[in-house]
């Protein structure tokens, strides 16, 4: 397998304006992150991807920039943008930016030229349609809720945005949008950052004549329908070809409804388009049976589901492509309480249990902030708690328009499932506001910071964090971790999730149990050469504790 610097890297992903706050504004910001770059490097990570940071309204939290070369004054100025990239570099960290190519703001300079008449400069940089028999172009439905579509008066058109009415879809098919997005790349990595996260990358290229959708139609099918467009090896090719193999960059792409095979194509080793994707199968596993409420419900995800999930692409990509490897992130809820158990008598146990389990499979792993100390949902009771456009809008349609459900089961399916469980802000210490910020913070605090804290996690040679710093020296010490194959273990087991790596003639044996039971498992532990890891503080070989998980090495 080729050796690159991405496959051997963790990745910390920053969400800033829940981060640190060094002004005491109440939000974070590029200042508060320069703080924190020490307590980063310590964990052992070596990129820090940043959520956007560019000059933007905030109607869906930065995913909607109104101009890709500036700063949001929030979060502070190029200058402190400078110096956050010249700082981590000193530490030997690099920075991946988050790209937010498939749409604008409907604030950014394009888009208000654009919307002005048919026969601008900037005219043909969004996707616009006529009114078919006075409404809309077709029957696509926006991934917040809605329609895809909004009309503007002075062109007589419609525009399309896949997410949010403030959020227009770039048009791809124009050759000066392309070159203004590659153009946008040349500019941040000629400052020196290390490459891009690109968000939902797969949308960019839409069905050819945009035909409607077969019934049923819902978000979540117009996503699928719509990811994958014809045209889009073609676009991340001339992105390559054109500006990322100019640079040493890391680059991942977020493809909602991607498989293995779509991941090769786009990402495997001799496709000279990226380096990996980030793909949802795994985080969509609990999906609502019922078409019409998508992602909204509280089941629990099912363990052999997620073992075929997650085998699926070991299996698929090996020697052909690279996992991106997650449980979270900002638009998921947090790890601890979606797959393990986050009750006090289990959350640390099921926290390091999730995190062997991940860590010692092949690809990248990404931590999300507060991820490595066991953070949790933030278990919110009242609508008025929310600020994610995604909950609000959807309450509003599931409960109030459609009245499919009722106010206390929508509110349980936030509290499971709402991106705003990521988007608490960053547990510091136990003083005021969590040692965030000395202002209110922009976003509620979770309730439970004066337990779960960085600082506590740092007193505590136990911790999860200690367990995280762990696994990464690990991985970063072991070419087993980094590059051995990868081979599942009885998968329809459905208490303990269990694998083995291969290298050069070692192997790695990996258990992990997802019950509060204790249960009896014999893979020849004792014949193991060394116990990597455990969470417990001894071993008791053949017996699986509540959440235990463990890592043996067999060397020949």
């Amino acid at each position: 397998m080729t050796k690159e610097w991405f496959k051997d890297s963790v990745v910390y992903q920053v969400y800033p304006m829940s981060f640190q706050d060094s002004n005491n504004d109440g939000i974070g910001d590029l200042a508060g992150i320069k703080q924190r770059l020490q307590y980063i490097h310590n964990l052992g990570a070596d990129v820090i991807w940043l959520n956007p940071i560019y000059t933007s309204p905030n109607k869906d939290n930065g995913y909607d920039i109104a101009d890709y070369k500036n700063i949001n004054s929030n979060y502070g100025t190029m200058q402190d943008f400078d110096e956050l990239l010249q700082q981590a570099h000193q530490l030997d960290l690099k920075i991946m930016m988050d790209l937010v190519v498939n749409h604008t703001s409907d604030q950014h300079a394009w888009f208000k030229e654009s919307r002005k008449s048919q026969d601008n400069l900037y005219s043909d940089y969004y996707i616009w349609r006529d009114p078919v028999d006075g409404h809309e172009p077709n029957n696509w439905l926006a991934a917040f809720g809605g329609s895809a579509w909004t009309y503007v008066p002075e062109r007589k058109q419609y525009y399309l945005h896949m997410f949010a009415a403030a959020q227009p879809d770039l048009n791809w098919e124009n050759p000066e949008v392309r070159e203004a997005v590659f153009d946008v790349e040349r500019f941040w990595l000629d400052k020196g950052v290390d490459g891009f996260r690109m968000d939902v990358i797969n949308l960019i290229s839409k069905p050819a004549g945009l035909p409607n959708i077969p019934e049923p139609v819902t978000s979540g099918t117009t996503m699928d329908f719509v990811a994958d467009g014809h045209r889009l090896n073609e676009f991340l090719r001339q992105m390559n070809e054109e500006v990322l193999s100019k640079y040493d960059t890391i680059t991942v792409g977020e493809m909602p409804g991607a498989t293995p095979t779509d991941a090769i194509k786009y990402t495997g080793l001799d496709s000279h388009e990226l380096n990996m994707v980030f793909q949802f199968e795994h985080v969509v596993l609990s999906s609502n049976p019922d078409v019409r409420m998508g992602k909204w419900n509280d089941e629990p995800v099912k363990l052999i589901e997620l073992k075929k999930s997650l085998n699926r692409w070991q299996t698929g990509l090996d020697g052909k492509g690279w996992n991106s490897l997650y449980w979270n992130n900002h638009d998921q809820p947090r790890a601890v309480s979606r797959f393990g158990n986050d009750s006090p008598e289990f959350r640390e146990l099921s926290a390091k249990m999730l995190a062997t389990t991940l860590h010692m499979m092949q690809g990248t792993p990404y931590i999300y902030e507060g991820e490595e100390i066991g953070m949790t949902n933030g278990h919110f009771t009242e609508l008025n708690q929310y600020e994610d456009i995604e909950s609000i809008n959807f309450y509003d349609e599931l409960v109030n328009q459609k009245h499919i459900l009722n106010q206390e089961t929508m509110i349980r399916y936030l509290a499971n499932m709402s991106r705003d469980n990521a988007r608490t802000p960053m547990q510091w210490n136990s003083s005021e506001n969590a040692g965030f910020s000395k202002a209110t913070p922009w976003y509620g605090l979770n309730s439970n910071y004066n337990e779960i804290n960085v600082e506590n996690s740092l007193s505590d040679k136990n911790s999860v964090f200690y367990h995280y710093q762990k696994l990464i020296q690990l991985r970063h010490d072991s070419e087993l971790i980094r590059y051995g194959t990868f081979e599942p273990i009885d998968s329809e087991d459905t208490q303990v999730y269990a694998y083995r790596r291969h290298y050069e003639g070692k192997t790695l044996l990996v258990l992990s149990n997802f019950t509060d039971a204790t249960v009896e498992r014999n893979y020849q532990q004792s014949e193991a050469t060394k116990l990597l890891i455990n969470n417990y503080a001894d071993d008791l070989d053949t017996k699986l504790r509540p959440y235990e998980s463990k890592a043996y090495l067999f060397e020949k």
